[in-house]
């Protein structure tokens, strides 16, 4: 993040999503012992005002946030790869302080320290430090993971492709980019989040045809069979995340591209079952000029269409042009539905089980006033289930909205077959209601009218109670009855004992 001034208000932007129970402190290294979790934000500030005393660093202020997918690592884990990621940056032996938020979809943590070094009073190194963190976070991800960056890439470089653009979108499609090297025109350089990686000699390369082998007629014959099975609907997916996190909206660039992917059901299922990727190319056409003054109008990816495919067959590690497999216009159907990518993400990471919890989510989706609301095939089925912990907190928070009818995040929809669902849109889950909170619970939510009882304090009162609602229930058949005389059967029972008795 941007460096601050020397009041250090990331301190108190932390502590600030602690106090709100959004934060929670996971760790503090490298500070004196009277500066602990029990001290005041004012004196954590101080404390790193005190060392950073240097004329020449008007912003001695270090915040970084290191952020997941979703859920995909724990507060504990993220903690661990933050305080390996600032020994890999340099400030290892500098005071910084780890804060967990979950006020997100994504985990994340961000990171407070100071760019003054504490021993010897002057400025740590920053240049190029965006770059640095990302090879600092490649190397702690590989030492805590085994996640080889370089294994990655050599693992890439060992598959057939036919042409330098083959191994363009291979890499990309894996988070790398291939770029010519400045110095020497006859070498590439691979790249990965702007950080150099590797350099390889173009000569070298190895290139190989497989438009005839016989694994390409066995994904002819797969895709045949697939596309029978699942919606080749085609729509675009639209990334503007680069540009709304990196400045305001005032200092945009409006040069910048939209990043666009096309994706269907049956990509999905193929990427899922037989490890196949297929990668949409497109060209932007130009935007149309207005009758006045010849001005461009619309967006510049208002047309953009395939006209072509990638087949990446990463079981076999062999590259594909589609058309050597199946033309494009015989297996997919365009359409120029278009869904924004942190939205389709979030979408993805829903436990779908089945057609009628899809439904429950797209009638979900309806209520929330979208631009655009996602069409049916944009939804995909999974078998994907969420872990005890996040079950847990579902359950937890599921009950008590039932309860208190409080929870932003809860939302209660009935499907079309009477059956009720829950919905916890920040943990993306969707499932039965029953099912969640059990049958006794999910009887009381449809019959809150007869559970109006509080539980008896004992065995003796349950009975009394019970006793009692069961007499009630005979006095309410006799008042309904035709004919009844609205007296309760009680009286009239001690009535006919004094008859007997006085004869």
């Amino acid at each position: 993040m941007d460096p601050a001034g020397s009041g250090f208000p990331g301190v108190q932007y932390n502590d600030k999503k602690v106090e709100k129970g959004s934060g929670e402190l996971m760790l503090m290294k490298n500070f004196p012992s009277f500066i602990n979790e029990n001290s005041s934000q004012q004196e954590v500030r101080e404390y790193l005002r005190s060392i950073s005393k240097n004329e020449r660093v008007e912003k001695p202020q270090f915040h970084a946030a290191i952020s997941t997918k979703f859920r995909e690592h724990t507060k504990e884990e993220l903690t661990r790869i933050a305080e390996n990621f600032m020994d890999e940056l340099g400030y290892g032996k500098q005071p910084f302080i780890v804060v967990f938020h979950n006020d997100t979809e994504n985990h994340h943590v961000h990171i407070v320290s100071t760019r003054v070094n504490k021993q010897t009073g002057k400025k740590i190194n920053d240049s190029f430090e965006k770059l640095k963190a990302q090879q600092a976070l490649s190397r702690t991800m590989e030492k805590l993971y085994g996640l080889s960056t370089q294994e990655q890439i050599e693992k890439l470089l060992g598959y057939r492709y036919n042409s330098i653009k083959q191994l363009e979108v291979l890499l990309e499609r894996n988070g790398f980019r291939l770029s010519p090297n400045k110095n020497d025109e006859g070498t590439l350089d691979i790249l990965k989040n702007g950080a150099w990686e590797k350099t390889i000699n173009a000569a070298e390369l190895n290139f190989s045809s497989q438009k005839k082998d016989s694994r390409a007629w066995q994904l002819k014959a797969i895709l045949l069979k697939y596309k029978e099975l699942y919606s080749c609907k085609v729509f675009r997916i639209e990334d503007h995340r680069a540009q709304e996190g990196v400045l305001p909206e005032e200092k945009h660039n409006e040069n910048w591209k939209t990043k666009i992917e096309f994706e269907s059901e049956l990509q999905k299922k193929l990427r899922d079952v037989f490890r196949l990727d297929v990668v949409f190319h497109y060209k932007e056409s130009k935007p149309p000029l207005t009758e006045d003054n010849n001005k461009k109008t619309g967006s510049s990816i208002a047309t953009a269409r395939p006209f072509g495919y990638t087949l990446i067959d990463h079981k076999t590690g062999s590259v594909y042009k589609g058309s050597d497999i199946l033309k494009m216009n015989e297996l997919f159907e365009f359409t120029s539905d278009v869904i924004d990518k942190r939205l389709f993400e979030s979408l993805k990471d829903y436990n779908i089980a089945d057609e009628p919890a899809k439904q429950v989510l797209l009638e979900y989706l309806k209520r929330q006033n979208l631009d655009h609301v996602p069409k049916d095939f944009m939804l995909f089925e999974t078998k994907k289930r969420k872990n005890k912990e996040i079950f847990g907190v579902v359950r937890s928070e599921v009950k008590q909205y039932l309860k208190r009818q409080t929870g932003k995040d809860v939302h209660l929809i009935r499907s079309e077959d009477g059956k009720y669902y829950a919905i916890h849109s920040k943990l993306h889950y969707v499932g039965e209601l029953e099912q969640l909170i059990g049958e006794k619970d999910y009887q009381q939510f449809l019959n809150p009218a007869e559970n109006q009882q509080q539980v008896p304090a004992n065995p003796s009162e349950k009975l009394s109670k019970e006793l009692d609602r069961s007499i009630n229930d005979l006095i309410f058949q006799f008042n309904k009855s035709s004919g009844g005389t609205g007296k309760d059967p009680r009286e009239e029972e001690r009535k006919k004992r004094r008859k007997k008795k006085n004869r």
